[in-house]
């Protein structure tokens, strides 16, 4: 057979005065490993649902094995062989593991019967080809992040794929996970499964890709052998500019403790965790997933209730029953998920950034004084850069990156003295981690401190002034920047 799999030529796309996607043109070949990136809006997520059936090119072709193909919908890309894994898992959790693998193709007895012990052995078949084991019969709610996307895989090999798209695959994964990700593509590899992966961990990409493709602003830019590619080449390639650190450290002198845990317990999430965090300090909190960096941020705020210890604010101490006690007492959170956490998406820009501090536009009688309200959003959207076209834009339709850096306005214009950030570049191009970096750097200057949760140890280890190091809910290990490196901070976590 032909080895190229997939040509796809000048393929265009436009959305309501967008032009989000312009003349793109490229070849896959069989067998390969294929890295797709570029920054937030570069045009990523329009290619793959194009591909994926779920949107309609406007103009240009696109030949898949051989034959030129329109993907009416999504059903038709998978009969065709077209899988894609999406950062938001489409999985059913009630049902179980085999029904989510086979769901629409269940095997049937005579009477309509479904035939279970048929519909557990082929679905152990597909995770025997994988290499994988989860049971056929567990509920999917009951399953880790990287567990349900070997289910998605699993569903996509039992449909026939030959083509898989990843998007996002490790955004939510331990180091551990994400290595056991990459043996099962791998896997598909070996089997002559073609892997379209995107993905904004660039270190990632030099250990299982075999090619990268770049887009910027809609518009092909490059394809490359990763042999031939660095990661300071790929940053000048998607940014059109050259970025001279990732994690810029602003020199900030550090003054009084704002904020002491003292002995902070909540059932089996964290036990006796204690620190403090002083004025202009960007205190990292490194760990694996799952080591109860997040609950204790959630506690901070006040979503969670600790069963013991106290928390003092500026040398007092403060009862946080709630995130608006938290708010009171100067503490905001930016939360690890934007999406389901941090935005209301179907509400416009100027909404979702008021939408903690409405209580100052207010007027008599419970109106809201709008025009207040809508300069207010404006020079924070100044700020803090946010590409939009508007205030009044809905914020779903704005890239991950700007869509951070709204969450970021909502709790700025609140005028926290302490903000917690869990994971704030978490699926977020380089260029707009750059700019998120500056935001903390701002705010440090202005006076504030930062209480940093992350996953990238380089991101950690670049910008915070000492590290704090969680594993299995205990507090073990506390680094200045001058002595941490990522094996002593890893080590730990560990």
């Amino acid at each position: 057979m032909d080895e190229t799999i997939l040509q796809i030529k000048g393929v265009s796309k436009r959305f309501s005065g967008v032009q989000a996607l312009k003349d793109v043109s490229f070849e896959v070949k069989r067998g390969e490993v294929r890295a797709l990136i570029g920054e937030n809006g570069a045009g990523k997520s329009t290619l793959i649902k194009i591909l994926s059936g779920i949107h309609h090119k406007d103009s240009g072709t696109i030949i898949y094995n051989g034959e030129t193909v329109e993907f009416r919908n999504p059903r038709h890309a998978q009969d065709l062989g077209i899988a894609t894994v999406h950062q938001e898992l489409n999985l059913v959790p009630s049902l179980t593991v085999s029904e989510n693998v086979f769901m629409g193709r269940l095997p049937y007895k005579r009477g309509n019967i479904v035939d279970w012990p048929r519909l557990h052995r082929e679905t152990k078949q597909v995770f025997d080809k994988l290499g994988v084991e989860i049971n056929p019969k567990v509920i999917v709610r009951s399953l880790g992040v990287a567990q349900r996307q070997f289910v998605e895989i699993a569903k996509a090999l039992s449909q026939g794929a030959n083509f898989v798209i990843m998007d996002e695959p490790t955004s939510s994964l331990s180091l551990r996970e994400t290595e056991n990700l990459f043996k099962v593509i791998r896997t598909l590899k070996a089997s002559g499964i073609t892997v379209m992966y995107v993905s904004h961990k660039l270190e990632e990409l030099f250990q299982i890709c075999d090619s990268v493709t770049v887009l910027r602003d809609g518009e092909f830019i490059a394809t490359k052998s990763i042999d031939e590619c660095s990661e300071n080449g790929l940053v000048e390639l998607m940014v059109g500019r050259k970025i001279t650190t990732l994690f810029p450290k602003v020199q900030v002198p550090i003054g009084e403790p704002v904020l002491k845990v003292e002995n902070l317990t909540r059932g089996n999430e964290f036990r006796d965790i204690s620190f403090t965090l002083h004025k202009g300090e960007i205190l990292g909190l490194a760990g694996l997933v799952g080591a109860g960096r997040t609950e204790l941020a959630r506690c901070l705020f006040g979503i969670t209730r600790p069963d013991a210890g106290r928390v003092l604010v500026n040398g007092k101490a403060v009862e946080i029953k709630n995130p608006l006690d938290a708010m009171g007492a100067g503490i905001c959170l930016v939360p690890e998920d934007r999406k389901s956490q941090g935005l209301v998406l179907k509400m416009s820009v100027q909404h979702n950034a008021s939408l903690a501090t409405l209580t100052r536009f207010g007027r008599l009688l419970g109106f809201i004084d709008g025009k207040s309200e809508v300069d207010a959003v404006k020079q924070s959207v100044n700020d803090l850069r946010i590409r939009t076209p508007s205030v009044r834009q809905i914020v779903g339709n704005l890239s991950g990156g700007n869509q951070q850096k709204v969450v970021f306005a909502k709790q700025a214009m609140a005028n926290p003295r302490i903000l917690i950030l869990d994971e704030p570049t978490r699926g977020v191009d380089v260029g707009a981690k750059t700019e998120i970096h500056r935001l903390i750097g701002d705010f440090v200057k202005s006076g504030g401190a930062v209480l940093l949760i992350s996953s990238e140890l380089p991101e950690v280890l670049g910008i915070s002034d000492r590290i704090l190091v969680m594993s299995r809910g205990n507090l073990v290990q506390e680094f200045s920047a001058e002595e941490a490196t990522q094996e002593k901070v890893l080590n730990c976590a560990l």
